[in-house]
């Protein structure tokens, strides 16, 4: 200390200690706030595990059972086959009570659709109406899927054993 007392910062015209850390932890402060930071708040980390619940959708939230099964059909390749099926279950719908009285769609394999006729002459009828239910059909399910349908007549019960055989050419149908 100076001999009139005063301790030797004031006496050279020195700030108090506490008034430069004041000044320098203001400067720190701008400096960062300059940078986007905000100095005095906890830094926001990104969490260890991700995130499974929150306001918007994510992998885990549930899912509607069309979401699934639409999901699950295209993951297996499956959505022509379930459009098709969908043809056989809804076959009167789709062709009209009249015609679905008298048919019924049987199967479905490598594109082609088999119909099943109750009667010979239906058989027949259905033959001639084959293009209109082709297109019915891709308006229905879409173009390509059924590429052909093939008519069978009706299933009639062999009779070449038991009480109702026949000797000889036996039982005749007008069907081939």
């Amino acid at each position: 200390m100076p001999s009139d007392g005063r301790p030797i910062a004031e006496s050279l015209g020195l700030k108090p200690a506490g008034e430069v850390a004041r000044e320098s932890l203001n400067r720190a402060k701008a400096a960062a706030k300059a940078k986007g930071l905000y100095p005095g708040k906890e830094p926001r980390r990104a969490p260890l595990e991700p995130q499974v619940s929150g306001s918007r959708a994510g992998g885990r939230d549930p899912r509607t059972l069309t979401e699934t099964l639409g999901a699950l059909l295209a993951q297996r390749g499956w959505n022509q086959d379930v459009a098709v099926g969908g043809v056989i279950g809804r076959w009167p719908q789709i062709v009209g009570e009249d015609i679905a009285a008298h048919s019924t769609a049987e199967t479905f394999e490598n594109n082609v659709l088999t119909v099943r006729a109750h009667s010979t002459a239906w058989a027949t009828q259905l033959k001639f109406l084959i293009p209109n239910l082709l297109s019915r059909i891709a308006s229905d399910i879409g173009d390509g899927v059924v590429r052909e349908i093939r008519i069978i007549g009706p299933d009639a019960p062999k009779f070449s054993r038991g009480k109702f055989s026949v000797k000889g050419r036996g039982a005749r149908d007008t069907w081939g």
